[in-house]
């Protein structure tokens, strides 16, 4: 019988950035998922940390802004698991280049895109840790009135996601 723990991990990233966390397949995927970011939006500065879950098993990394690189190692570290992936974003939001990850052939999941604070919920057995899901944000506090879906379509409009 294997032991198996289950904790939550919070993870910092810079104020005013988004994180995208994920799962892949193979080391290919640290150059193809720069690849789709650059030329998805080439203004974007990101950072980018993939945990290799063979051997040498290292946190392979890329990224345009060494400080968005780092809080992305950082992340790769804490939750320690194989085969997952954390791309910090700044001067492009996750809806830019989400589709074009997911269609990432190395990409097998995509657990969250976000700028909320946010907790990965990793389990622990004697082989290493995988990631069950994310805490995302903080839960509803009530039902959307009249007020705040107007003020919400004004949101959008103002990002220019709707006209």
């Amino acid at each position: 019988m294997m032991d198996l723990s289950v904790k939550a991990v919070k993870l910092d990233f810079p104020e005013g950035c988004n994180i995208i966390i994920g799962q892949a397949h193979f080391i290919k995927t640290v150059e193809d998922l720069a690849e789709i970011l650059v030329g998805t939006v080439p203004s974007v500065q990101y950072g980018l940390a993939f945990s290799e879950a063979s051997p040498p098993c290292l946190i392979r990394t890329e990224g345009s802004n060494e400080e968005l690189v780092r809080a992305a190692v950082e992340c790769a570290e804490i939750v320690a698991a194989g085969h997952s992936f954390y791309i910090i974003l700044r001067n492009a939001y996750p809806i830019n280049v989400l589709n074009q990850i997911k269609n990432c052939p190395e990409v097998t999941h995509v657990f969250a895109a976000t700028a909320n604070p946010i907790e990965v919920i990793v389990a622990s057995t004697d082989q290493g840790n995988g990631i069950i899901g994310v805490v995302d944000g903080f839960s509803p506090r009530g039902v959307e009135r009249d007020s705040d879906k107007a003020e919400r379509r004004a949101l959008l409009r103002r990002f220019g996601y709707k006209f």
